[in-house]
């Protein structure tokens, strides 16, 4: 073979070589955030995909060892939105083995806790959360966590200190607004309670339970 044929072929290998090393990374965060989106469009199906597509793209960063804070945050995100609440569990254990300051991990525990109906580790986890990121833009949704726990539990001092916390932060939704309600007619506070009512309803008139909670205290 000619020299001039074997420096083309190096030069071949050499540059594949080059753009392997420099190629970008498939981005989990991404695909988690495409999968948010569609799901906030009720197009669940095609969300599911691109979760999936996440938590394949975190899995293969843990196998090759490359794997980051981010990756297990973003992979525990994403197995929670397809409600798989126990490895959510087992993979947020690891990742805090081995980042224990990464407290988001502890949030989405939290979270899978709840729906797990284990509400004792699901308060534990969340004002952990809490207590170390007051004002990460996760704690609204901690607190509101917290405080269905307390209402759950028939802590309606404490669920109306948590949700009213809940709705500060991130006063907005709705739903956070009914619970708050809830709480507080639970406690005999009609006044307050009327008024978290109403506040769900200026978010989305048509809030039935809303209305109707409305319409009760009224009478």
């Amino acid at each position: 073979m000619k020299l001039s044929a074997l420096f083309f072929i190096f030069a071949l290998l050499n540059g594949a070589i080059l753009c392997a090393q420099t190629a970008p990374r498939p981005d989990a965060l991404a695909q988690y955030r495409i999968g948010r989106e569609l799901e906030a469009r009720n197009r669940l199906s095609e969300a599911n995909g691109y979760y999936n597509e996440a938590v394949r793209i975190c899995t293969d960063e843990i196998n090759k060892r490359i794997a980051t804070a981010d990756t297990y945050a973003v992979f525990t995100w994403s197995l929670q939105r397809l409600k798989n609440y126990r490895n959510v569990i087992a993979w947020g254990e690891k990742g805090l083995a081995l980042y224990p300051n990464d407290y988001r991990l502890n949030e989405i525990m939290g979270e899978a806790y709840f729906y797990l109906d284990d509400y004792e580790r699901s308060l534990a986890s969340m004002q952990r959360f809490v207590n170390a990121l007051p004002r990460n833009d996760r704690a609204s949704t901690a607190y509101f966590f917290i405080g269905e726990i307390y209402r759950i539990q028939g802590k309606y001092q404490r669920a109306d200190i948590a949700y009213t916390t809940a709705v500060h932060l991130e006063p907005g939704v709705a739903l956070w607004w009914y619970r708050l309600g809830v709480a507080r007619e639970a406690a005999k506070e009609y006044v307050s309670a009327q008024e978290a009512y109403e506040r769900a309803l200026r978010i989305n008139p048509s809030y039935t339970e809303a209305s109707e909670a409305v319409a009760r205290i009224k009478r």
